[in-house]
């Protein structure tokens, strides 16, 4: 009501004026909301589960390309999608889904069988162990199969404890160490009801059992110069290979140190004499051993023993580095000794630049972006350079449309009126006004209704009667004109 009522007290040109500022505001939100409609299309023709969808998030993320997440797929740019569908594949990405023990149990009804329920909790505590298998680090994938135990049922039947086989998929570059692997067979047998970490396999794709001797001497010194070489130059800016030939023979040295307690260890003396007159020969020999303290040191050199260390680097020629400062910091990283022969070879070569594409698209997010803004900016800029120069020439076509509505509804409603009653509706309108009326009147009614007036206002209204009818809508010139 009250906006009504203020509405009811506003002039012709306020209303005209309101009436503008409104329709601005509404068609501002319109062309906003148009303008930021979400017009990306769904990565995946098929719906994700949710922890699908978070690892396609986190590797988009990584390769800063844009995207937006909704519950069941990730929206990304349509020109962009089949080659963010190609990269994600290639990756495996994302992985198979894993029905959990929450989905094993949701399917179970009253009537389920106890067997099948126990072989869907099976199923189902397997799968929670290999996803969380997968968020360990260097791990791509991994897969877990569980055999329970089954118990003797007759005298001759022997009884089965519980085991558990897992599979494992690294990342490139990626190895597990003794304790990592260790620590993996403790999850899994944690996550079973009587299984323990003896009766725990992990395997790798080949088929061959992780932790039994470690990463080999040559994997770790390679990781270590590569982890370097990556946080001083870049990711996938070097290519990092160590050999390390050992000797496959087994040697024992025996060393025996005899140290004297005082002065000399031992002493000889000889004595010989001969005498011709008594025709005697006389030979003598003595001999003083004073003490030692003798060491006898045993060492065993198993096979195996490091030889030699060859380091290979390959460094991309587009990055200028100094082969001298790379070979330094390799031979530093890897405690080198050159005496032995250690050797560290570095080499600049060409890398292939396909795989770094993802560089340029944060640039090209933030023009994506500005694209998207810049359209909106531009039409609310020209909305407000319309309302500010246009809303005075357009309030005043609405006022002249109003004014002449106005005069042709009095017009009507005073054509059957007498003189007097014309005159008397016509008593406060202004001369144009009143001028347009009379002007539609019969003749000698308009004469009759001019007569009333003062000479000073009949002057005035004639000479409007004289003039040409002006236009509903004035044209540009008088617009520009007035404005």
């Amino acid at each position: 009501m009250d906006l009504a009522r203020r509405w009811r007290a506003l002039d012709a040109r306020g209303r005209i004026a309101t009436a503008i500022a409104a329709f601005a505001v509404f068609a501002s939100v319109a062309i906003a909301l148009t303008l930021q409609r979400d017009v990306r299309a769904n990565l995946f023709a098929a719906p994700l589960r949710p922890e699908q969808v978070e690892e396609v998030a986190e590797r988009l993320a990584e390769w800063n390309e844009p995207f937006a997440i909704v519950p069941d797929n990730v929206r990304v740019d349509g020109g962009r999608r089949n080659d963010l569908l190609l990269r994600l594949s290639m990756l495996g990405v994302p992985h198979a889904h894993l029905a959990s023990l929450d989905d094993a149990l949701a399917k179970a009804g009253p009537l389920t069988p106890q067997s099948v329920l126990d072989a869907q909790q099976i199923d189902g505590r397997a799968g929670d162990l290999a996803n969380g298998l997968r968020g360990v680090a260097g791990v791509e994938d991994a897969r877990v199969i569980v055999a329970p135990g089954r118990d003797a049922t007759f005298a001759d039947d022997a009884s089965h404890p519980t085991t558990a086989s897992v599979r494992l998929t690294l990342r490139a570059g990626s190895e597990l160490s003794r304790a990592t692997v260790d620590g993996l067979r403790a999850y899994v047998a944690g996550g079973v009801p009587g299984l323990t970490a003896d009766r725990v396999a992990i395997l790798d794709d080949r088929g061959f059992a992780f932790g039994e001797d470690g990463p080999s001497e040559a994997s770790t010194l390679e990781r270590s110069l590569q982890t370097a070489l990556d946080g001083a130059l870049g990711a996938g800016e070097t290519i990092v290979r160590v050999r390390v030939d050992a000797d496959p023979r087994s040697s024992r040295r025996r060393d025996t140190v005899r140290r004297p307690l005082a002065g000399a260890i031992a002493s000889t003396t000889a004595d010989e004499r001969y005498s011709s007159r008594e025709k005697r020969y006389v030979k003598s020999n003595a001999s003083l051993d004073r003490g030692s303290e003798v060491h006898d040191e045993n060492t065993d050199v198993p096979a195996g023993r490091i030889r030699r260390i060859s380091v290979a680097v390959a460094v991309d020629s587009s990055r200028g580095a100094d082969a001298a400062k790379i070979a330094a910091l390799a031979r530093a990283t890897l405690g080198l000794d050159p005496s032995r022969g250690d050797a560290v070879t570095v080499t600049a070569l060409a890398f292939p630049h396909s795989a770094r594409a993802s560089r340029s698209i944060p640039l090209l997010s933030i023009f994506e972006s500005l694209a998207s803004i810049v359209p909106a900016s531009l039409l609310a800029l020209a909305l407000l350079c319309a309302v500010r120069y246009g809303s005075k020439p357009f309030a005043e076509a609405c006022e002249a449309i109003v004014t002449r509505v106005r005069i042709e509804r009095g017009t009507r409603a005073v054509s059957s009126y007498a003189p007097a009653h014309v005159r008397g509706a016509l008593a406060n309108e202004p001369p144009h006004t009143a001028a347009a009326i009379i002007s539609a009147l019969p003749a000698a009614t308009a004469t009759a209704v001019l007569e009333m007036y003062p000479a000073e206002e009949r002057a005035a209204i004639v000479r409007r009667m004289s003039r040409v009818a002006a236009p509903v809508v004035p044209d540009h010139e008088t617009i520009l004109r007035r404005a």
